[in-house]
């Protein structure tokens, strides 16, 4: 399965409304969980079983709470019996497809 989710936290006081540390305590967690993931300037996706990415989403999420006094989570899954690697071969395929139709991501300027 994948998961991708976003978490931060909310009433930190800071004034520029910045909440890059809660990010970065978060992400932290899903590093060093040795699961495949990425993290991009919206979410962070996980790969591995339904207990396996939940529990780095809680243990993401508390490593969050320190920083404010709320705590926000977004999730969304992609469950799929039977599939590994996804986290990879879903981009993989979606390259492929606009390389086969003449145009790729990485080709645009």
């Amino acid at each position: 399965m994948l998961v991708a989710f976003s978490v931060a936290p909310s009433g930190t006081g800071r004034g520029d409304g910045s909440v890059s540390d809660a990010v970065a305590a978060a992400v932290r967690i899903v590093r060093e969980s040795g699961l495949p993931h990425r993290t991009d300037a919206m979410f962070t996706t996980v790969e591995g079983t339904w207990d396996q990415c939940f529990d780095v989403v809680r243990r993401a999420t508390e490593a969050v709470q320190p920083f404010g006094s709320r705590v926000s989570l977004v999730l969304k899954a992609d469950i799929r019996p039977g599939f590994d690697g996804q986290l990879e071969a879903k981009v993989q395929r979606v390259e492929d497809a606009l390389s086969q139709s003449g145009e790729s991501s990485r080709s645009r300027s």
